[in-house]
């Protein structure tokens, strides 16, 4: 298990979330890195350190290259199509580190141009999103963007080029996932509102102590449109007494024989650890707001909002509900 996995649960978030997070955090202090070198030698015993240098001696990082204080810009290394209407934009990070972002945590991204990108007021449109690379992932954070007709910050994410720039500020945590705090976990979630479920779930089972049952209820328009599919499965294939995914469509296409139409009361009912479990079981939500509301009720803003929906109807409490 990486240093990053191991430490993140304890690890509070940075000052400055409170204004975006639904759970509030404290500040841990700044560190810096070790120095890999001590003293100096001859060539050939340089040479030799070197060579015998493993990744365990290495020097642990401890501070991001992100700032949640702060916008900065990051260069687009690479985008790579995904569908027909989103692709994944990978940044770079500098010195070859590593994001540290915490799980659950996401980030708020606008226009490196502070003239490319404004609201009818002329204010700068700033948009969260969650990445999708592994916290410990090194030099690179990736962000998987749908474009939407109507999403001006979206449409023009998808118009870089490699090499142009993003401003990005955080992490800002979300929810302080801990790996075996609950017995069983439901994700439900619909369309590009699956990032911060995977990240979850990709975290969690990358741990060898994970206890947890996580179960996926991913609903989308058409079979097209499952977003990380192939890492689903290939988390499925690997995890297969913790993981499950149950996929709906509206529009499914002949031959399809998973649920269709809406995640409704019956669909929950089976598939998701009844509330009778009390602070065994959570369930996260992530999705657009209809079906948010629908699910769990309306949020009230970045704050949860009152529970609703047909979580409430089926018994389950605020304390067991998670909306992203």
């Amino acid at each position: 298990m990486s240093f990053f996995r191991g430490a993140v649960a304890a690890r509070s978030i940075f000052a400055g979330a409170r204004r975006y997070s639904t759970t509030p955090a404290a500040s841990p202090k700044s560190g810096t890195l070790p120095s890999v070198l001590l003293g100096a030698g001859v060539v050939s015993a340089g040479i030799y350190a070197y060579l015998q240098y493993s990744e365990k001696d290495a020097p642990k990082q401890e501070k991001s290259p992100l700032d949640p204080e702060n916008f900065k810009d990051f260069k687009l290394k690479q985008v790579i199509p995904y569908n027909h209407n989103t692709s994944k934009f990978v940044f770079e990070l500098p010195n070859n580190e590593a994001s540290l972002a915490p799980v659950a945590s996401c980030l708020v991204v606008k226009s490196s141009d502070p003239e490319a990108l404004k609201d009818a007021n002329g204010k700068p449109i700033i948009r969260p999103y969650t990445a999708i690379s592994q916290p410990d992932e090194k030099g690179v954070l990736t962000l998987l963007v749908k474009k939407y007709e109507n999403g001006n910050a979206s449409k023009y994410i998808h118009s870089l080029k490699e090499g142009d720039t993003l401003a990005i500020k955080g992490p800002i945590l979300k929810f302080p996932y801990k790996v075996n705090e609950f017995d069983e976990v439901a994700l439900i979630g619909g369309g590009s509102g699956i990032t911060p479920l995977y990240q979850i779930v990709d975290h969690a089972l990358a741990d060898k102590n994970n206890k947890t049952k996580f179960k996926l209820l991913f609903a989308n328009v058409t079979e097209q449109d499952i977003l990380l599919r192939e890492e689903l499965e290939a988390l499925k294939k690997k995890h297969p007494k913790n993981f499950e995914v149950v996929y709906i469509l509206d529009n499914a296409p002949a031959g399809w024989t998973g649920p269709t139409g809406y995640i409704n009361k019956d669909l929950i009912k089976e598939h998701v650890a009844p509330a009778s479990l009390g602070e065994k079981v959570k369930v996260f939500v992530c999705g657009p707001p209809g079906q948010v509301a629908a699910v769990a009720g309306k949020k009230a803003g970045f704050k949860q909002g009152e529970l609703g929906g047909v979580l409430k109807e089926l018994g389950y409490t605020e304390d067991q509900v998670f909306k992203f």
